[in-house]
Order: structure tokens, then sequence, then C-alpha cells
């Protein structure tokens, strides 16, 4: 049964689901958590999920403000929202984890509040790998799918970078400097998240007085792994990192209703496998391509686009709720 924490209707509610003892990961391996935890909006209207990167979690609120929100894209007005945290936690061991262990995880939540379906899945990254994810091993328990910068499996441009990664914040947690190595792989994978234009654009050609001292550039990937270096643990994102290298999902498994939202400049999801994606599935809505200076990064910064897109794939919910009302 699902624990509920005091209700705030800003911020949302927390809720609690127990892991089984004998839940298993794909791997064989064991979680030490005990719970899955997500947050709960709203109480009336369909129910939508929401999950994004691996930097994400059950606060859909503060790292999607511009979607989940009262009046936004996914309008926290007249939908429900559920939003969950990813596993492994941050002061957990690191484990083998695939997205359809995430999924299976959401199915536990779903589970604990009495939900046998949801209206809605929207994801993004991570987040969209896990909703192809989920609609593929529980298809009776979702209505439509909207993924952005998200495809049915890795790219091995993406999994070459993401292992250098991978192989850095080993390395500094093995050297005893764990928040170092977390920093400097966020830093490589800023370098990922947006596109050269961006950085032409934003940092000249400035050079330092010596060799070895940071450019303007650098300063700007500095400040963001400073940022990031107490966020998570080497042993977290190492988990997290190899479960997007991992995922491979069929796209003929995906029965529900997909729109497959990509960005030409993505080098991490090449706009080619949204389209392999979107020829694929039995049950294509629409598949958007769009270009951005933003690369990776634009499911959060091209917000006028994602907002005209999402509403598009809920807007028929809220409009069978309204007719549904009124009778």
């Amino acid at each position: 049964m699902a624990s509920i924490e005091t209700p705030d209707q800003t911020a949302g509610q927390d809720v609690h689901a127990s892991i089984p003892h004998d839940f298993r990961l794909e791997s064989g391996q064991r979680l030490t958590a005990t719970q899955v935890v997500g947050r709960l909006h709203g109480s009336d209207g369909p129910l939508v999920v929401v999950a994004g990167g691996i930097s994400s979690g059950r606060f859909a609120t503060r790292w999607w403000p511009s979607v989940v929100k009262a009046g936004g894209p996914v309008d926290l007005n007249r939908v429900r929202v559920l939003a969950f945290d990813l596993l492994p936690g941050r002061d957990e061991p690191g484990v083998t984890i695939t997205t359809g262990d995430q999924a299976r995880l959401l199915a536990l939540l779903l589970d604990a509040l009495g939900e046998p379906r949801i209206d809605a899945f929207v994801g993004a990254s991570y987040g969209g790998c896990i909703g192809l994810a989920f609609a593929a091993l529980f298809p009776e328990r979702i209505g439509q799918l909207a993924v952005i910068s998200a495809a049915h499996c890795a790219h091995p441009a993406a999994t070459a970078v993401r292992g250098v990664q991978r192989r850095l914040l080993a390395f500094a947690r093995d050297c005893g400097r764990e928040a170092e190595g977390v920093a400097l792989a966020r830093q490589l994978a800023m370098t990922t998240y947006r596109t050269a234009d961006e950085f032409g654009l934003r940092f000249g050609p400035t050079a330092p007085a010596d060799a070895g001292e940071a450019y303007p550039v650098c300063d700007y990937l500095i400040a963001k792994g400073a940022a990031y270096a107490e966020a998570t643990s080497a042993d977290r994102w190492i988990s997290l990192s190899d479960s997007l290298d991992r995922h491979s999902v069929e796209p003929r498994a995906v029965r529900c209703p997909l729109t497959v939202i990509g960005f030409a400049s993505d080098t991490l999801v090449p706009i080619a496998d949204s389209r392999e994606l979107a020829a694929r599935v039995p049950n294509l809505r629409r598949l958007i391509e769009a270009p951005s200076i933003f690369g990776h990064d634009a499911f959060l910064k091209e917000r006028e686009l994602i907002g005209r897109a999402l509403h598009d794939v809920l807007s028929p919910l809220t409009a069978l709720q309204t007719r549904e009302i009124a009778a």
C-alpha cells in the first residue's frame, strides 16, 4: 500500500511504495533501496507520468518548470502528474539496471497507488527510454506516449562518450577523489548536451595567459561541474549511464499511440534514430523534427516548440475530461 506524505497544493505530495523482497533486476542483482518514491500533483483528472534525464527525479516542477506547471503544457490544473526518483539512489551501491527495471519499479508505485493505467507518459532523454520500456512491458497500462530526445536503443557514438565518463568516474572514486571525478565527468557531459554552434555564439577565442589555464568556455564547464559535484555519486552515475547504453526496446512492441520529438543537432540521440523509431512503431501519432542550437538539451531549452507539441499530445485527454464533466 502506498504511503502519502503531507499534501501541498503547490509542491505536490510524496508517495512511497515498498519494493518486494524478491524483486530482482534483469541482471539478477538486488537493490538496497526498500521503496520507490514518487511525487503526485493533483487529485482529479487524467494521470500523466513525467520522467526526464538521469539528473531528474520526482520534483518535476523543479527540473522541468517550463512544462510541468499550472497552465503549462503539462497543466497541473487539468491533469494529475506523477514523477518518480530513479534508482539506485545517491547513497546506494551501484547496480546493473535497465530501463525495463525502472519501468517495473514505476509499475510498483502505480500498483501501490491503485492506478491500473496511466493516461499518458511524457519522457525526455532517459525518461523517454523508460517510457518506451514501460509501453513495451505493460501495453495494457498506458494510453499514449510522447518521447523527446530518446530512441529505442543507444547510438554507439553516445556510448563511446559515456564510456569515457564511466572510466573517469571509477578512476576518481578509486583514487579517493570522487567529487572531482563527478565534476570532470559533468564537464565532459556538458560538451555532448549542447552544440558547437551554441558554444560559438557564447564564447570567444580569448586565450588565457599561460598554458593549462582555463579558456572562457572552460570556465563555463568548470562552473557546471562544480555545481554538480555533490548532486550524485560516482556509483549512481555509472549505473544510470550504463543503463542508457543497455537500453534496447523493440519498436514493434510499443503499441500505444506514440509521438516522437527529435532535434537535428542532437549528437547523443541522432535524428536518424528518432526517424527509425517512428518508422517501426505500429501506432505512430506524429514525428516532430526540429533544428536547435541546444542539441540534446533542446527538450529543456526549446520551450515554445516543446510546449506546442505536448499541448497537442495532452489536449485530447483534457477535452475528454471536460466533455465528461459537462455530461
